[in-house]
């Protein structure tokens, strides 16, 4: 097939010239250099956004293990809808309801997840002193800007 050879000979060469082109520059300019530089932006703000989600995960671990003499009780939660705010953080609000027949303290882990179910980020809320046979809302906030296709869940719900 003539064409056929005639599109790989072309794609050859304009590959050819590529690598030419990039290995050619030198300096600030070399565009190997400015996706290289752009790589490393990348990684880092990766290992940053790590890091922040281990230390979120790290203080909503260390939270629960303050509780002593909690009762599960993630299905006395309810979520509302992930919003965002003026900070663009993302915010649910959480509506927790006390069947205890004294009043009790919440505290309510939730995690947020991106559309493809990928964890970004944790929260815990305290809810104090909600009277027996009661509901109390509270705001959970995200710690950080996530994407906009994000979900939130109860990860944890603790009656104290």
């Amino acid at each position: 097939m003539p064409g056929h050879r005639r599109t790989w000979s072309t794609l050859t060469a304009s590959a050819a010239a590529a690598v030419l082109v990039l290995t050619g520059c030198t300096g600030e300019d070399n565009p190997a250099d400015r996706v290289g530089d752009a790589a490393s932006a990348v990684e880092s703000a990766a290992s940053r956004a790590g890091d922040a989600v281990a230390s979120a995960t790290a203080e909503a671990d260390r939270r629960f293990a303050d509780i002593t003499g909690g009762l599960d009780v993630k299905g006395d939660v309810r979520l509302g809808s992930p919003a965002t705010d003026r900070d663009d953080r993302t915010t649910v609000e959480i509506t927790v309801r006390n069947t205890a027949d004294s009043a009790k303290s919440f505290a309510v882990q939730v995690d947020f997840t991106d559309g493809k179910g990928t964890f970004q980020d944790t929260t815990v809320v305290t809810i104090d002193g909600v009277p027996a046979g009661d509901e109390r809302s509270a705001t959970a906030r995200s710690n950080r800007t996530l994407p906009e296709d994000v979900r939130a869940e109860v990860a944890r719900a603790m009656r104290y």
